[in-house]
């Protein structure tokens, strides 16, 4: 319920500003890319201003989304590694639980009479 608030708060008011915008700048303008002939160019489109602007918007943000998407590469494949390290160590760690409860590949305990600790901790002197 907030998000679909939140959203209308923010694309009401730019769709209104889009359109008054689309409204002010409908006459049309001549896009050329033929930067030697300026008079009878070899390939020149007439569009309205409003339509250009918004197709160098959009244009800018898919470029800008590609050029995100292949720096991220790396993040990416760090994580697709991390994520087969994971499965391996979790499918190790289910084949040594599986061998553990199996009282024939348990280990022996060690004798209770070698066993000799290496720290000790006296009383506090009173």
């Amino acid at each position: 319920m907030l998000r679909k608030l939140v959203t209308g708060f923010i694309f009401v008011p730019l769709a209104i500003v889009f359109v008054a915008f689309a409204v002010a700048n409908r006459h049309s303008v001549v896009v050329t890319l033929d930067p030697f002939d300026q008079a009878h160019p070899a390939l020149a489109v007439t569009v309205p201003l409003f339509a250009l602007l918004l197709g160098v918007a959009i244009a800018g943000v898919v470029l800008g989304g590609a050029a995100a998407w292949i720096r991220q590469a790396k993040w990416r494949r760090a994580a697709r590694l991390a994520q087969a390290q994971a499965r391996a160590l979790a499918s190790e760690l289910d084949r040594l639980k599986q061998r553990v409860g199996e009282p024939s590949q348990l280990p022996s305990p060690v004798p209770q009479s070698s066993y000799q600790p290496r720290l000790t901790i006296a009383p506090p002197a009173a």
